[in-house]
């Protein structure tokens, strides 16, 4: 089945503290989203790629991106919350596109592996997440911050990208969500609207987002890590 990726790249990166959007600072030398960028070009579980940006970035990314990554299929306006920019995506995608996949531009870490794994399932189920089983202790705190109760972890999972849906089943949720008013936190969230059970494929705790200033650190150290030839994921 045809797999078209999209990479939503429009978000402004407050938390980050920086005047650039945290998909453009850089590790090694690179920005992020080029990280991004390089893993799926080199996944043979991808045929095209769709970017949903800024508006101002439209023009720079696509002369900047679009010579190096051949499976960029288009360079396309994001909207003003990360779902409209995926929906963008989407209506920028290929006609021959079967599966949706949906990354985050700031999870340089995901790998060929992992890619494989969610499209596998994906193709079987007709909607797969990457994720991890929580390993922290939860509590639940009452309104004055104080612990009100021990939340069982057994059956939680850490959500991570890529996600991946078959293309009638993403439309039908997004349409949906747009007929509703309702937003969700992932892509997921509005496929189970539809009543719809998603796989997880396993993740990594090298998958990480990179949101926050220390977040840069830890992306610098596993970057070196992958590039000592120890890039076995960590699970």
């Amino acid at each position: 089945m045809k797999v078209g990726l999209i990479i939503p790249a429009g978000g402004q990166g407050k938390r980050m503290g920086h005047d650039r959007p945290k998909q453009y600072l850089e590790l090694k030398g690179q920005p992020i989203l080029w990280h991004t960028l390089k893993v799926f070009q080199e996944s043979a579980s991808i045929d095209s790629i769709v970017l949903a940006v800024s508006q101002n970035d439209v023009a720079e990314i696509r002369e900047q991106y679009q010579n190096d990554f051949a499976k960029i299929h288009q360079v396309t306006a994001g909207g003003k919350e990360r779902q409209d920019s995926v929906y963008n995506g989407f209506l920028a995608l290929s006609p021959d596109v079967e599966l949706v996949m949906v990354h985050d531009a700031v999870r340089p870490f995901v790998d060929a592996t992992m890619i494989a794994e969610v499209v596998k399932s994906a193709e079987r189920t007709g909607g797969a997440i990457v994720a991890i089983p929580l390993s922290d202790t939860l509590k639940r705190a009452d309104a004055e911050g104080k612990v009100a109760e021990t939340i069982p972890r057994d059956k939680l999972w850490r959500v991570q990208t890529p996600q991946v849906f078959r293309r009638d089943i993403f439309a039908e949720a997004y349409e949906k969500a747009i007929a509703d008013g309702f937003y969700g936190t992932d892509e997921a969230s509005l496929v189970e609207r539809l009543g719809i059970k998603i796989a997880i494929a396993q993740g990594s705790a090298f998958n990480i987002k990179i949101t926050h200033p220390e977040d840069l650190i830890l992306g610098q150290a596993i970057l070196q890590h992958s590039l000592s030839g120890n890039d076995q994921a960590v699970q």
